[in-house]
């Protein structure tokens, strides 16, 4: 199967721009149908879509579109949708094969579960999609059988691994992480850091928001949820390791005892592009990866006394039902509120405890239920984030 059309979600953001780059090499062979941004960066998406001319646009901020539309005057015929609705409406209805979604939290859930529903295949750049309804993006695509293939670099090298024995039994999967800002930091360090320290990831450039939960691990912790959705995999086959140098993106361990690993540059716009031109292979402007310049490869286990997100994803998910909801709508306002400064880095994971403490699982919540879940996770986060300990000097 080749993907000949394309609906980009969430294209002004890290993971939309360096799909721009991959798009830019494939201008002949995959046509962007639709493109999606909030709108925090009016004057980027009006570039985008002059260059590319998709036949749909979406702007998440209603009280951007006039000025979106005087940025386009003259340069772009198309439909223009706005809202939260226009973002269903986008993923569900402009004409393409395949919908990248790389929104960036809860928003990406219902996008993606229009755009399976209308049968079209998606690219995963949304973990949060999974974390939050795993189980009903898992149930849309086996009722439209639409495939879904993961842009996380952690889960496209897993993706990659199993297509040389796809039917093999599994020992475990192993999902490497850099360790972050705080890798060697203390517990007392950790609890008391604001955001300019948060936000000096040692290895990769991304979003604020990925940069924060790749800081407390958090990161990791949603993507042991998302790889047991996309690959089927029980919590107790799932490992994660502390990787600093971020070559190996993650492994895979049969049963016989091999191991697979894809190793490659620290470059999103790999699995970015593999995920679009799926099952082939092409060509990169990414340069090779230079192993004389390797001086070692490391491997340590994660401290759940340091980062105890990871321990409370791991909870989370084994609970299933809205427990992964509500941990993701408290990190969400934990997050935005640590990036504020309002609350030391610490002051996150004393969030999610506080609200995991007082969350009764629903079993089975559909679409409905999990909204409801979701804001009730903000509030909770909102109320116990008033009661954290505020940033020296603040």
């Amino acid at each position: 199967m080749r993907f000949r059309t394309l609906t980009l979600l969430g294209s002004t953001g890290s993971i939309g721009r360096q799909t721009i780059d991959v798009l830019r090499l494939f201008r002949r062979e995959i046509e962007l149908v639709g493109l999606s941004a909030g709108g925090s960066n009016i004057g980027l998406l009006a570039e985008q879509a002059i260059e590319f001319q998709p036949r749909m646009l979406h702007v998440g901020d209603p009280q951007r579109a006039s000025e979106l539309r005087a940025a386009l005057a003259g340069r772009w015929d198309g439909t223009l949708l706005v809202g939260d609705e226009g973002l269903v409406e986008i993923a569900g209805s402009a004409p393409a094969d395949l919908v990248l979604v790389a929104t960036v939290g809860w928003t990406g859930l219902e996008p993606a579960l229009a755009a399976i529903g209308a049968g079209r295949s998606i690219a995963l750049a949304n973990k949060e999609a999974l974390v939050c309804g795993g189980h009903l993006v898992t149930r849309a695509l086996a009722e439209t059988g639409s495939l879904i293939l993961p842009v996380d670099s952690e889960h496209n090298a897993i993706f990659q691994c199993l297509q040389a024995s796809p039917n093999a039994p599994l020992r475990r999967m192993i999902l490497t992480c850099s360790g972050g800002p705080y890798r060697q930091a203390t517990r007392e360090e950790i609890a008391v850091a604001g955001p300019e320290r948060t936000l000096r990831h040692p290895t990769w450039s991304m979003g604020s928001k990925i940069t924060v939960d790749s800081a407390t691990l958090m990161n990791k912790g949603f993507e042991v949820i998302e790889a047991h959705h996309l690959f089927a995999v029980p919590y107790e086959k799932i490992q994660v390791v502390i990787h600093p140098q971020s070559t190996i993106h993650s492994m895979v361990e049969f049963v016989d005892g091999s191991i697979l690993a894809q190793l490659g540059q620290t470059d999103m716009r790999l699995p970015i592009q593999y995920a679009l031109t799926w099952p082939s292979r092409r060509p990169t402007i990414t340069p090779p990866l230079d192993f004389r310049k390797l001086a070692n490869l490391t491997f340590d286990e994660p401290d759940m006394e340091r980062f105890p997100a990871l321990a409370m994803a791991y909870e989370a998910g084994r609970q299933g039902g809205s427990a992964p909801c509500v941990l993701n709508a408290a990190n969400e306002v934990a997050v935005r509120m640590h990036l504020e400064g309002r609350i030391p880095c610490g002051g996150i994971a004393e969030v999610l405890a506080a609200v995991m403490a007082r969350h009764d699982v629903s079993t089975h919540p559909e679409l409905d239920d999990l909204r409801q879940w979701d804001q009730w996770g903000r509030a909770m986060a909102t109320e116990a984030a008033a009661k954290c300990a505020v940033l020296p000097g603040r």
